[in-house]
């Protein structure tokens, strides 16, 4: 959308209003299909669901596929529900058979049915079905070519020539046996350079890194990124190619993944949006704030331990809030880190001691550096150099149980097979809470006789 500027849009969105407003269809298509592809999209997805149902029908089926393969997954199923079966399968049989299979994959299992028997192209969709959505198999394409090691360099060439790939195709083909097991991978470059009657298998590469069609989407994210690819096979139990998935269907699950995690260490669903109704974000957000209102009654407690001490130096309620808050925002940081790379699989879980050693080290030096400051400007401040090395130490004991809890955490989460950023946030800002009030009162317990009542 580099070119899309805001000014078009808004024009070619009031064009379009205003024809339907005098329920002129087909002057609202008119204006419609004088956008680019990227405006086009940006226009659509603007309009009033009843409008979109009210066009899509009139448009080039090609033209309609375009857009709707654009939308965000919650825009596409509201579209799906709404138009008739004739014209949801048109539109699907110009769509690539996974996105395809991604709009069917929503609908109630009887429409399903429907709209392929309406589709030309369903034989390529039906087998994406039954696949996750979340992994290798869901994220396929069965649109693909494949070459023999029979096969000449020339008579590939023609075979590329008669199936008029389009953009999304890669620089490479993979290689099949009669059984259609994977057997080679050969790039469009070898095939142009290399003598027409040499055959494919004296060029092709053996050796081919395919993925399992159960596997993650994450982990095929992860593959792709690792190698550079712009194309990874998937392959059934016996090593018969099923499909391929492009960089452009991982590009998506990035942005996804992504999106999940930053959702996730907040405490939101990641199927939540800003315009989600209010029923819904109300039910998915308030069961992580009675949790984290657990965990505050847990931090209370411990701070009712020391009600005494806080009675006599009331300065102290103050100095463990400091404490508490330094401890969180550092174990955000370890956190926010270590599940971008364990998530990228950067860090696995062999790294677990080297890496909670790292964190425990760096916490012991921070805390160092940061009670410096505060012991220094708490001592002056009350004027208690006691006191400004009771923060000072609660300060670098907090920090030492930040790196610990913030590394450590994410790993064991990760070793229960539990989500590490679905629950790491809640669980390390109670160490640091906890700790944080329990090292500034108890020290301040055991040293009360020398502040200032």
């Amino acid at each position: 959308m580099a070119e899309l500027t805001r000014d078009t849009v808004d024009y070619a969105l009031t064009q379009v209003r205003a024809a339907l407003d005098r329920n002129n269809v087909q002057e609202a298509i008119a204006a419609l299909e004088r956008l680019k592809q990227d405006e086009q999209v940006e226009v659509f997805d603007e309009l009033d669901v009843e409008d979109q149902v009210e066009l899509l029908p009139r448009l080039d089926p090609e033209t309609a596929a375009e857009i709707v393969v654009e939308l965000d997954a919650e825009d596409q199923a509201d579209i799906a529900e709404r138009v008739d079966d004739q014209t949801l399968s048109r539109i699907l049989d110009e769509m690539e058979p996974d996105d395809a299979a991604d709009v069917i994959g929503e609908l109630p299992e009887e429409r399903q049915a429907r709209v392929l028997a309406g589709m030309e192209e369903a034989d390529d969709v039906r087998p994406l079905l039954i696949h996750p959505d979340e992994s290798a198999g869901g994220l396929m394409t069965t649109s693909f070519l494949t070459l023999r090691p029979g096969m000449t360099a020339q008579e590939a060439i023609d075979a590329l020539r008669e199936w008029n790939p389009d953009d999304e195709m890669p620089y490479y083909l993979f290689v099949v046996d009669r059984e259609r097991r994977l057997v080679g991978v050969v790039s469009l470059r070898q095939l142009l350079v290399a003598s027409p009657n040499r055959l494919i298998s004296s060029i092709m590469n053996p050796d081919v890194i395919s993925v399992p069609a159960g596997a993650d989407q994450e982990e095929v994210a992860n593959l792709m990124k690792k190698y550079d690819f712009l194309a990874l096979p998937v392959v059934d139990a016996n090593n018969r190619l099923l499909g391929i998935i492009t960089v452009d269907d991982v590009v998506d699950v990035i942005e996804a993944e992504a999106t999940e995690d930053v959702y996730r260490l907040g405490g939101v669903p990641d199927e939540e949006r800003v315009f989600s109704p209010l029923s819904f974000s109300l039910k998915r957000r308030l069961p992580w704030l009675y949790i984290n209102l657990l965990t505050a009654f847990l931090a209370a407690a411990v701070v009712s331990l020391f009600e005494g001490t806080i009675e006599r130096v009331g300065i102290l309620a103050a100095m463990q809030g400091i404490v508490a808050g330094m401890g969180g925002n550092a174990a955000t940081q370890r956190i926010t880190i270590l599940v971008r790379g364990l998530a990228l699989s950067e860090v696995e879980l062999k790294h677990a001691l080297p890496v909670i050693s790292k964190e425990a080290l760096l916490g012991l030096l921070q805390g160092i550096a940061i009670a410096i400051v505060v012991g220094v400007g708490v001592a002056f401040w009350q004027q208690s150099a006691v006191l400004g090395w009771i923060v000072a130490l609660a300060m670098v004991g907090n920090l030492v149980v930040a790196g610990l809890a913030g590394a450590g955490v994410p790993f064991l989460l990760k070793l229960l097979r539990i989500d590490p950023a679905l629950a790491s946030s809640v669980i390390v800002t109670t160490f640091t809470d906890c700790c944080g009030f329990a090292f500034a009162l108890g020290l301040g317990t055991l040293l009360i006789a020398y502040l200032p009542i």
